[in-house]
């Protein structure tokens, strides 16, 4: 590369600079995304450079501006990693040949670009344009030739302008590629039209970037569509928070909050939506539907009205539809004499079921649908076990989910049955497509769902739906862990509701009695704290720390050396960091970065590479965030990195023993590190050893489901660092429990 470069500042203090030149060639360029690795030459140099960043399309030989900071790399040398990076079309001869060469015209290659510019020469794109006729003089360019090349061009030209609208109008390359690729050539007309249709149509477009994008377009800020749009997203962060409706009084105070506009204008906005089928306003004797929080209401019976979005409307009311004809049909097994089942299942695994367990397993040959809940150590995997080798013997076709792919592999270890995720099982197709669903159902007699507390309103109506007429269903779950992600508390509405037939179990048996994580984990769900004494033989402690930089420092230090000389766990496979939260000094992050330090720290001999502000090194537990059908990986699923390729740059992940997955660079955003998870992430799975901040700096988040989901991951050890107040506090409050849901009162 020559000594033509600065050498980059120090790592600690970049200094961001303004960078100008000629876009040598494009190694890497990811359409999806925008991002882009580009060979450069800068101007007023002579060798190469790299330069890192993101444009919705990139053409060798187009002129760029950049702004970011040189970085070093042990690997490829310094790289420019540009936060903006403009390109315009080339001036230069050389530049306008290599443009045109570059494949971006349809019927011209590098040979064709060299003839039409030494014939044109910078007039070019002017002939191309307006003159294509003239094109026919040059050598190898017919009618056809002709007509391919203007008609290429013309199409580019468009996207060009697009980009250069949407440049103009603040937005970034990369959003402004999603917005092209959802509208096309129609980009502009849409924008100057309703520039809120973004935060409908485009997923990563929210309405606050939306609203962004109308006030630079100069959109009114009492304009019916952005009070709309306003009043749509109140409702969608309600989604996301958890709630299937939301009280109309609440969303115009939230509403009134975002937007500055007066109660009655959004009163008048909130008819309109109802009119188009955008909300829906359902009023309830009940006080609130089910806001999950009983105390809270009783007393209350006033009628409160509240606002859906249609879709979450429509799945409560499938799921009610669903469980009440299932509820209502007696099962239709081949015949069973129980005692019999029983004995010969108590003999076939050896193990004596109590009598709670036997009235379990009696009540699952008896019901079309039933749910059994309970905590840690209540035995729910041995009825499950001996009702399915009951129904087994009996040929009945057993079909067995889980919500998700640690969730399923769990339920396969422990019946010995194949298991899958619901979205697998239903074939998701992406985009909100399934493979099944009523019209075209599942295969199976009996269908067992595993860890239901888990799945959300959505996911739960697409289920049943698909299951076949005649099915059974048997849902197993703990209703006092933290609810679905997505909107709704279905487990719970069904439970709470008593339209459902349910076993609850409460009995800890003697082995599990044995266990402090069990015995912990019972005593937090009864709004207890447990005890916190330290016994030279247990499964659970509680180390005190009181500033979040020591009980950092605890953690690492925990998971580095103490535990892995003591017990012999592995510090990466063995054990699991759970927070709260991702931000914060206790948060995903900063733990991610002190652990990976710890663990997997740089050396000369492993490989590593930095993308989307995270370094990926060989060696690093890492977790999938996104479900991706195509490498078949899905959001939770936990892997290690077992190589990086230089060139071109390749990332390979091992998620189990028989899969290896391939990355490439514009793809590691769907990659985080996996030293610490948050808890929710964790749902649904098991490791051998857990350890827990416990913080006040995590006091908006700390509550009873959350530190319980938490504890009941653990399989061997668990250990809770922080402070006493804060655990008293999160055991005293049930705030996840508190969300708006119809489905209680459907049913």
């Amino acid at each position: 590369m020559g000594n033509s470069y600065p050498m980059p500042p120090p790592r600690n203090t970049p200094k961001a600079e303004t960078l100008r030149g000629l876009v040598e060639r494009v190694v890497f360029h990811n359409e999806e995304n925008g991002y882009c690795i580009l060979k450069i030459v800068p101007d007023g140099k002579t060798g190469t450079a790299s330069l890192i960043g993101k444009a919705p399309r990139v053409v060798a030989g187009e002129e760029f501006e950049a702004r970011g900071v040189w970085e070093p790399n042990r690997d490829f040398g310094p790289q420019f990693k540009a936060d903006e990076l403009k390109l315009k079309r080339p001036d230069s001869l050389g530049g306008i040949e290599r443009y045109l060469g570059s494949g971006l015209i349809k019927g011209i290659g590098p040979a064709h670009a060299k003839r039409i510019v030494e014939k044109f020469g910078p007039k070019v794109f002017d002939i191309i344009e307006n003159e294509s006729k003239k094109l026919e003089d040059v050598e190898g360019v017919g009618k056809k030739r002709r007509l391919e090349i203007r008609e290429s061009w013309m199409k580019q030209k468009a996207l060009h302008s697009i980009m250069l609208f949407l440049h103009q109008h603040g937005i970034s390359s990369s959003r402004a590629l999603r917005i092209y690729k959802t509208y096309g050539d129609e980009a502009q007309a849409v924008l100057k039209e309703n520039p809120y249709r973004m935060a409908q149509d485009i997923r990563g477009i929210g309405f606050k970037t939306a609203d962004d994008i109308a006030y630079r377009l100069g959109v009114a800020n009492e304009a019916p569509e952005r009070l709309k749009a306003g009043l749509l997203h109140v409702l969608e962060t309600a989604a996301q928070n958890g709630h299937c409706c939301f009280p109309e009084v609440k969303t115009i105070e939230k509403a009134i909050e975002l937007l500055g506009a007066a109660n009655e204008l959004l009163q008048a906005q909130i008819e309109q939506l109802i009119e188009s089928d955008q909300i829906e306003r359902v009023t309830s004797d009940a006080g609130t539907p089910a806001r999950n929080d009983d105390a809270e209401n009783a007393g209350r019976s006033a009628r409160t009205t509240f606002l859906y979005l249609p879709h979450l409307r429509a799945a409560e009311q499938s799921i009610a539809a669903s469980v009440k004809a299932l509820a209502a049909s007696p099962p239709a097994y081949p015949p069973i004499d129980e005692e019999a089942a029983l004995a010969w299942v108590m003999k076939k695994t050896g193990k004596e079921l109590a009598e709670s367990q036997q009235r379990a397993v009696r009540e699952a040959l008896r019901q079309r649908l039933l749910i059994i809940t309970g905590g840690p150590g209540v035995g729910k995997t041995t009825i499950l076990r001996s009702i399915l080798l009951i129904l087994q013997s009996k040929q009945v076709k057993l079909v067995l989910a889980a919500p998700t792919g640690r969730a399923a592999k769990r339920l396969s270890e422990s019946t010995g049955l194949d298991a899958k995720t619901l979205h697998r099982l239903l074939e998701y197709q992406g985009e909100g497509g399934w493979g099944r669903h009523r019209g075209k159902p599942l295969v199976g007699d009996l269908f067992v769902v595993d860890e239901a507390s888990m799945i959300d309103a959505p996911l739960m109506a697409q289920f049943l739906s698909a299951l076949p007429p005649g099915a059974h269903l048997l849902i197993v779950g703990d209703a006092d862990q933290l609810p679905s992600v997505g909107p709704g508390m279905v487990l719970h509405d069904l439970i709470s509701s008593g339209a459902v037939p349910c076993v609850k179990l409460t009995e800890i048996f003697r082995q599990a009695a044995s266990s402090r994580i069990i015995t912990s984990a019972h005593a937090i769900n009864r709004g207890l704290v447990p005890d916190l004494k330290p016994a030279s033989r247990s499964d659970f402690f509680f180390l005190e720390a009181s500033e979040p930089e020591e009980i950092r420092d605890l953690i690492v230090q925990l998971a580095h050396t103490r535990l892995p000389t003591k017990y012999g766990f592995d510090p990466i496979a063995d054990i699991q960091v759970l927070t709260p939260m991702n931000r914060n000094l206790l948060g995903t992050a900063s733990l991610n970065h002190s652990l990976q330090l710890a663990l997997n720290p740089p050396n000369e001999v492993k490989f590593e590479i930095e993308r989307f502000q995270t370094t990926f090194r060989v060696g690093d537990k890492v977790i999938q965030t996104h479900n991706n059908y195509d490498k078949e990986v899905f959001n939770g699923d936990i892997g290690h990195i077992t190589a990086i390729d230089a060139d071109p740059v390749k990332l390979h992940v091992r998620f189990d023993a028989q899969r290896t997955v391939e990355y490439e660079p514009g793809e590691l955003d769907e990659l985080q590190p996996a030293y610490a998870l948050t808890i929710h992430k964790s749902q649904g799975s098991e490791f051998p050893c857990v350890i827990i901040p416990v913080s006040t700096q995590h006091y908006v988040l700390l509550e009873r489901s959350l530190i319980y989901t938490a504890i009941t991951r653990a399989k061997k050890l668990c250990i809770l660092v922080g402070d006493e107040k804060a655990l008293s506090l999160a055991v005293s409050k049930q705030e996840s429990r508190k969300r708006f849901t119809g489905l209680r009162e459907l049913l």
